[in-house]
């Protein structure tokens, strides 16, 4: 459940200050040139949540809001930027079509392909990453290191 807030607090975060920058060209501006206007510091501000606040700090805003950091499998040690690009195309490209998959599975008929092709717990991560509970983390590492 964790998880989902902070996946809910990166999007609204990201999508309130991409609105806010900008909103005084937005009134101003034709109906296509608006999208452009909200397009493009959305995808800025998501790169810069989701790789280089990851990156420097362990998580976003959302999940260090909500005690959660992003981890490299299997040593629980910082991702790497190639790593943390590849998560972030990963969850652009397919992460919104995930209802799309699921509804063509079953208007494919049952036994065509199963829902866990499509649809994971959130433990998988297709390029080795996980997000874990800072606390959990802390204590795994001072476990590894001796101290109990």
């Amino acid at each position: 459940m964790r998880r989902y807030l902070a996946v809910a607090l990166d999007c609204y975060l990201c999508l309130v200050t991409a609105g806010l920058l900008a909103r005084p060209y937005v009134d101003t501006a034709a109906v296509p040139e608006a999208v452009g206007l909200l397009i493009g510091p959305v995808f800025a501000f998501s790169f810069l949540n989701q790789v280089v606040l990851t990156a420097v700090v362990g998580g976003g805003a959302g999940k260090l809001i909500m005690g959660i950091r992003v981890i490299r499998l299997p040593d629980a040690g910082r991702p790497g930027l190639r790593r943390l690009v590849r998560r972030w195309l990963y969850g652009l490209c397919r992460v919104p079509l995930q209802p799309w998959y699921v509804l063509r599975s079953y208007l494919a008929g049952p036994g065509v392909l199963p829902l866990s092709t499509f649809w994971t717990s959130g433990h998988n991560d297709p390029v080795g990453l996980r997000q874990v509970r800072h606390s959990d983390l802390t204590a795994h590492r001072n476990a590894a290191a001796g101290y109990l």
